[in-house]
């Protein structure tokens, strides 16, 4: 008779619900996708449950509420649950699948690698945020959300077999189990999650809407002091070693930018430019470079010119000689003619990058470093402290040497065919190489 009965105010409730329709009271844009792709856009009350959804989309979906399954975040939402304990934000995607029986019955395999790790501690878990770095629209560190889907389909109707205990779990692929409900996607095999991260800053646009997970800036849940101020700061960086140094943000700033200046970061070919732990630790390379984001940009911006400066002369490239260029470029191994094609156009020799000749080298002057006394001066600051240091720049600029004698040569207009006035070589001032029917050709004048 209870049954009954339960089941007569049901169908009452969903007359009077079709009639009237739901007064939403403060209605929240939200995108409801089934496992076939089709989208709905449906305007929600945070202060309905779970169930109540399900009521109010199944029709929309040709479904019944009895057999919809709303999925978030990779959890399956209970009926009793309110929407506003999931702090939804506008245009959040809810994944509507319908239940269906599993064929087997798979154990939950959780962190399969066995590393130590900083654990997610529940009783502090809300007051966890994690940060990212917003690529677009805010293109700034920001406080991100975690969300999951499948690793093969990359479908985010997917729940999880269990919650990730540490970093490695989101950052590293394949390490918590769970359920993909696209059909066919697993075929009876066990499904992997992969977490991604959202920007909370902005509406989202949609599933591939990302943002960069900056891992090792964290809430200072442990107040644990900063090893260079000793100050406690609620936001801190985590250096990558095992014994997970801490610095504020303020002296991890400080301790980039002075290593910046003096150009005494590492170059390393999986990791990119980066830094160490400031301790001295092995193995604490920071192995995500947007971290430095959160330099000033000036700053960053200088960051990304040393760390591309970087590349090229580790791979074999230079970098342009002429004052106000230094661009860089990739040369072939057996080339020693550099042309500056994207840059200044400054054609020179990749060994000992003066202006492009015919023959040997002449010898490099070697440095000196002058010391009196103990008081040591930098070579370099040595041949940008001349009283005519202005004039050789000028020349260096505006001349280019001939390629058989060496001697600077100036162009005041006139045609590209130069007969150098020293050693009557004829040259040709684009290519920088004698004179051929084949530079006459193609660029006689200009």
């Amino acid at each position: 008779m209870m049954y009954l009965l339960d089941c007569l105010l049901n169908i009452i409730r969903r007359i009077l619900d079709t009639i009237f329709a739901r007064r939403i009271t403060n209605s929240l844009l939200i995108f409801v996708k089934t496992n076939t792709g089709t989208v709905v856009p449906v305007g929600l009350d945070p202060k309905w449950e779970v169930r109540d959804v399900k009521e109010f989309v199944a029709p929309k979906l040709g479904m019944t509420p009895e057999e919809l399954i709303i999925i978030f975040a990779g959890k399956e939402l209970q009926d009793s649950e309110l929407l506003e304990e999931y702090n939804l934000a506008e245009q959040t995607v809810l994944h509507a699948v319908k239940s269906r029986r599993r064929s087997f019955k798979r154990k939950p395999r959780v962190s399969t690698c066995i590393e130590e790790d900083e654990e997610f501690d529940d009783t502090k878990r809300a007051a966890i945020n994690f940060y990212v770095y917003c690529t677009s629209p805010c293109a700034n560190t920001t406080v991100g959300k975690i969300r999951v889907r499948c690793f093969k389909c990359k479908s985010g109707a997917f729940t999880v077999d269990g919650d990730p205990k540490n970093w490695n779990d989101v950052l590293k692929p394949k390490r918590i189990t769970g359920h993909c409900e696209i059909n066919q996607c697993t075929d009876g095999e066990v499904g992997w999650s992969e977490f991604y991260f959202k920007c909370s800053e902005h509406v989202t646009k949609g599933e591939n809407d990302e943002a960069v997970a900056l891992h090792l800036i964290r809430n200072n849940l442990h107040d644990i002091q900063c090893l260079a101020c000793t100050d406690v700061r609620s936001k801190v960086f985590v250096y990558p070693c095992d014994d997970g140094h801490v610095t504020c943000l303020e002296c991890f700033c400080e301790y980039a930018v002075s290593r910046l200046r003096e150009r005494r970061f590492i170059f390393d070919y999986n990791l990119g430019y980066t830094l160490p732990c400031p301790a001295g630790c092995p193995n604490s390379l920071i192995n995500q470079p947007y971290h430095f984001k959160v330099l000033s940009k000036d700053h960053f911006e200088m960051y990304e010119r040393f760390a591309t400066e970087e590349y090229v002369l580790n791979n074999g490239g230079v970098l342009c000689p002429q004052p106000n260029c230094g661009a860089g470029i990739l040369v072939d191994d057996d080339c020693d003619k550099v042309s500056c094609t994207n840059g200044c156009g400054y054609v020179f020799c990749k060994k000992c990058l003066q202006g492009y000749h015919i023959g040997e080298c002449l010898p490099k002057e070697e440095q000196l470093v002058i010391d009196i006394t103990g008081y040591s001066v930098d070579p370099k600051l040595v041949s940008q402290s001349k009283w005519d240091d202005a004039s050789k720049v000028k020349i260096k600029v505006s001349t280019k040497p001939c390629p058989k004698c060496r001697t600077a040569t100036e162009r005041d207009g006139g045609c590209m065919h130069m007969v150098c006035t020293r050693c009557s070589f004829p040259w040709c001032w684009l290519c920088q190489t004698e004179w051929t029917r084949e530079c006459m050709g193609s660029h006689w004048f200009s």
